[in-house]
């Protein structure tokens, strides 16, 4: 059956979702929260009963409460599972998420586009996530797959070229993370069981790569994290909105830094280099945006 190009405009079903204080918990610690000062930092994220600290909930677990939800997707026809891969992901968060609670979400397919036969599919989403007792939007996601070598549907060509990227100058921040070998097998408790993550046949037969890799929306956390702390003083409060691009692989226990330009006016460009300073170094996130209060 293959692509097919008129499910643009298709809509998924109303899903509610509900989550606990031990899933903000386990979504804080799966983007590496702690990692670096276990009890001296980030308490308001990895412990929900620490004197004096209330609990808090990252503002990019949007992605994991959103994940899959309504399956417009099934619209979309045939996908080569094994040749998928996470294309952007974005955020825009209405009030800061709670860390225990439930939304009732709606997807749709916001565009396909067609790069031409042997070359690659995209297929853009967008869904809202809404407070079912007030009718209060909490969060809004935007998300794009490519699917490698999947062109020559039929679909329109579109233009897919990025809205912004990174200044010819030093960033005005700098943050490194250093991911854990296991990283991805604490950030799929979260939801995303697929075995591109986990499963060393899945990811070397099926998807041609050496090993596992990191689950994108793991390093678009870590990313999320740094912004947070570096343009928020880590207040989810004023955190409102994370565009950007996946544009390489990330494999567990890689060293992510996080490249910052801020214009001191709300709007902040950044990317994520892997492995800065190696042979392995590579832009793992580009063409980044965050706004902030």
């Amino acid at each position: 059956m293959g692509l097919n190009p008129e499910a643009v405009g298709a809509t998924g079903t109303p899903t509610k979702r509900s989550w606990t204080f031990r899933d903000s918990l386990l979504y804080a610690v799966g983007i590496g929260a702690g990692a670096e000062d276990p009890f001296g930092s980030e308490l308001e994220f990895t412990t929900h009963n620490s004197k004096d600290i209330a609990h808090q909930a990252f503002p990019t677990q949007g992605v994991v409460i959103g994940f899959g939800a309504g399956g417009a997707m099934a619209n979309a026809g045939d996908l080569d599972w094994g040749k998928l891969l996470h294309g952007s992901q974005g955020i825009t968060v209405h009030q800061p998420i709670p860390t225990e609670g439930s939304v009732e979400i709606t997807d749709r397919i916001a565009g396909m586009w067609d790069k031409g036969e042997g070359r690659n599919a995209i297929i853009d989403t967008e869904a809202s996530a809404v407070d079912p007792d007030s009718g209060d939007v909490i969060f809004e996601l935007r998300s794009s797959v490519v699917i490698r070598g999947s062109g020559g549907f039929g679909g329109e060509a579109g233009s897919t070229a990025p809205l912004v990227s990174a200044p010819d100058r030093d960033p005005d921040y700098e943050i490194s993370y250093q991911t854990r070998p296991d990283q991805a097998l604490t950030y799929r408790l979260s939801g995303d069981y697929n075995p591109l993550h986990s499963d060393p046949w899945f990811a070397t037969e099926l998807a041609g790569f050496p090993k596992p890799i990191l689950h994108g929306l793991c390093t678009y956390g870590f990313t999320g994290r740094a912004l947070l702390h570096t343009l928020c003083e880590g207040d989810p409060a004023r955190f409102r909105s994370m565009d950007s691009r996946f544009s390489a692989p990330v494999f567990p226990g890689d060293e992510l830094t996080i490249q910052v330009w801020d214009d001191g006016e709300g709007r902040a460009i950044y990317r994520t280099v892997a492995q800065k300073g190696t042979d392995e170094q590579r832009v793992v996130i580009d063409n980044g945006l965050c706004t902030y209060d």
